[in-house]
């Protein structure tokens, strides 16, 4: 470890900060190493009475449960109100943001969620602004199971451009309708809008809808142009407006070494150098970061429209420290501190605003944290004030209970909430873990306090001002191989009120983005503002099995279903670093899955384990049954270890842990025992001999 002001520093944290991250900054390295030094001090010891105060909450309301406490709303918020665990109402007010993004105020399209670690992935999601739509409608199985023969299917793309074109005239309205389009231009003077008509590029027309631009590609000399009567080659739409790079729930980052090669890639996207090799059909080609997209308007006007996604940078939150610094007593500094100081003197060279999200906060006093930190991070770099916007993630219980006086803990700088089904469901059932068996996962779903929590959090986020002023988000679409129920479902997002949803995949934004220029938001917003915000009675009433009658075949797919996502995940995690990828469940269908996917299955067992639903036999002998199934679904990965063969690995002794361990664990939470678990996997094999 190196000397830096007190502070004991990785030399891999070191080197990167004053070789690469510093020089260009206009922050002297004296005076950052200080800065940081003096904000650690400042802040660690509250982050840790915070956390403190987390569990003293949880420990009052395990005994309420346990002295019989009700669990019906009216009882639950009085005796929250009476802990403290519920904070006043704020009077009526309105967020203030300055200098943020028309992609973030203004405009209504879907968000990328990507790893930090993983180059392609991240150059993909910036790229993903642009998508092809003939593309995503032919390579998923969008309007039917894609095809198993090789080369080109005329009947399929006759069915991709007959769909194309009924968008069209959803989106673009012309006389006649846009299946018997021949001639563009003529085609364009008939707009009922003319004003969607926005200009020329070299490619072909651009318009725009609902703030959202289709570019008709015309290209008379291309495979499918040819065929055209009009000449159309494809229909390409402005797709994923924002990126969010994940350093959170998406990585497996346990070290300096993993922090390291995250902050680097952060770097790499902001200052445009970032790049990737990939393989494809015996070739290697080098994948960079896309170009502004020029046109000319119908006034002669030159203009340009930007190629990739707005990035936002979501830091870990207050929970976890990192080993890359050592406190003056030895111990580990937050790990979220260290982010906010680091992604923020990266991103300082790019842009009005620096956009964050901040993930797991519990409630107001722990949003008010982060935006003095934020306020202390722009003091020590020389920043305006406000100039870092904040995200709050609404996927904690005592953050959606207290969502308005959160959102006014940081209402000069805040541009973003959303709501996260997996994570919030975890705290439910961690929370009143106490209270009795919870409902199978499939029912948790249909339970009243997710439909007021979806519903709280688009209400009290226009009473607070949001519309034209920050985003309001949906949860992920967790299957990128089922596009076709995707598009029939994920409309209802738009529909809310909300601004932006999670995407699965860049082809998946493409299709999204048709939903929003299906549904103007805006209107759908301006009709929301009128309603009553859903009681709070109704989002406090914990999802516990009133009368439980489950066949013993019903225990046992329940438990199946929750065992093979944690092992299928956990043994990515441990053995690999793969904190996010495709995962096939139980039927063999792949899955995004990150920690919050893990929080819920693990918690859910130890939920039903405590309450005597199952027993530690039938856990074991559904790890052991479900590690078999998922040696099966890896059998193609030379990487995989196998889980049946190693049942005192690190990856199935993990998965135990999570469950067996579940209660004691903080708010559920995955990351301890995760990080543990893969910190032993990375050492040498020497050094585990030894341990």
């Amino acid at each position: 470890m190196m000397q830096r002001h007190g502070l004991s520093i990785a030399p891999a944290l070191v080197a990167f900060l004053e070789d690469r991250a510093l020089p260009g900054s206009g922050v002297d390295p004296d005076r950052f190493w200080s800065g940081m030094a003096d904000i650690l001090a400042r802040f660690a010891p509250e982050n840790a009475a915070l956390l403190a105060r987390r569990d003293a909450l949880q420990r009052r309301i395990d005994d309420w449960y346990a002295q019989g406490g009700a669990t019906d709303g009216a009882s639950q918020r009085a005796f929250l109100t009476e802990i403290g665990y519920l904070a006043p109402e704020p009077a009526p007010f309105t967020i203030a943001p300055r200098d943020v993004d028309a992609e973030v105020a203004e405009l209504a399209g879907p968000q990328l969620v990507v790893p930090m670690l993983n180059a392609r992935f991240l150059l993909n999601a910036a790229n993903a602004r642009w998508g092809s739509l003939y593309d995503a409608l032919y390579g998923t199985d969008a309007l039917a199971p894609i095809p198993t023969e090789t080369g080109y299917d005329p009947m399929r793309g006759a069915a991709v451009i007959g769909w194309a074109r009924a968008f069209l005239d959803d989106a673009l309205p012309v006389e006649g309708g846009w299946q018997g389009v021949t001639d563009l231009a003529e085609a364009v003077k008939t707009l009922r809008d003319p004003d969607q008509f926005r200009g020329r590029s070299e490619r072909g027309w651009l318009f725009r809808n609902h703030g959202l631009h289709i570019e008709i590609v015309v290209d008379p000399t291309h495979p499918i142009g040819r065929t055209d009567p009009a000449g159309i080659a494809d229909i390409v739409l402005e797709s994923a407006l924002t990126t969010i790079c994940d350093l959170e729930d998406s990585v497996a980052a346990v070290d300096a070494e993993d922090k390291v090669a995250g902050y680097a890639n952060w770097l790499g996207l902001i200052d445009g150098t970032l790049t990737a090799e990939v393989e494809k059909g015996g070739r290697t080609t080098t994948r960079r970061l896309a170009d502004d997209r020029a046109y000319i308007a119908p006034d002669g006007r030159m203009f340009s429209l930007p190629g990739r996604s707005l990035l936002f940078v979501r830091n870990v939150g207050h929970l976890m420290t990192t080993p890359a610094i050592l406190l003056p007593d030895g111990s580990e500094a937050p790990e979220g501190i260290l982010d906010a100081i680091v992604t923020s003197l990266i991103a300082m060279r790019q842009g009005r605003s620096i956009y964050i999200v901040k993930p797991k906060m519990h409630g107001p006093e722990e949003a008010g944290f982060a935006d003095r930190l934020f306020d202390a991070v722009e003091d020590m770099l020389g920043l305006d004030r406000h100039r870092i916007k904040i995200g709050v993630m609404d996927e904690e219980r005592r953050t959606s209970a207290n969502l308005a006086a959160c959102i006014h803990a940081v209402k000069d700088r805040i541009v973003f909430i959303n709501t996260g089904f997996l994570d919030r469901t975890g705290d439910e059932i961690h929370t009143a873990m106490q209270a009795g068996p919870m409902v199978r996962k499939a029912a948790m779903k249909e339970c009243d306090w997710i439909a007021a929590y979806e519903d709280r959090n688009v209400q009290i986020g226009l009473a607070c001002g949001f519309a034209g002023r920050a985003q309001i988000g949906k949860g992920m679409w967790a299957a990128p191989d089922r596009m076709a129920d995707m598009l029939a479902q994920k409309g209802a997002h738009p529909q809310s009120g909300a601004t932006t949803a999670w995407v699965p995949s860049p082809t998946a934004a493409t299709l999204h983005a048709t939903h929003y220029h299906r549904t103007d938001v805006a209107d759908r917003q301006q009709a929301r503002t009128v309603e009553p915000i859903a009681a709070l009675e109704r989002l406090l009433t914990p999802p516990v099995a009133t009368a439980p009658d489950w066949s013993a075949e019903e225990i046992t797919a329940e438990l199946d279903n929750n065992a093979q996502g944690l092992l299928g995940y956990v043994v990515r995690w441990i053995d690999q670093g793969v904190g996010c990828s495709k995962v096939p469940d139980l039927h063999d269908i792949g899955l995004m899955e990150d920690r919050a996917t893990l929080r819920i299955s693990s918690q859910h067992i130890a939920n039903w384990l405590h309450h005597g639903v199952v027993t530690a036999v039938q856990v074991e002998a559904a790890l052991a049954r479900m590690a078999a199934k998922v040696d099966a679904q890896n059998q193609g990965d030379p990487a995989y270890r196998s889980l049946s063969e190693n049942p005192d690995g690190l990856a199935f002794q993990a998965a135990r842990a999570l469950i067996f361990q579940g209660i004691s664990q903080p708010n559920g939470y995955t990351e301890p025992l995760l990080h543990r678990y893969r910190q032993a996997a990375k050492q040498p094999l020497d050094q585990k001999e030894m341990a």
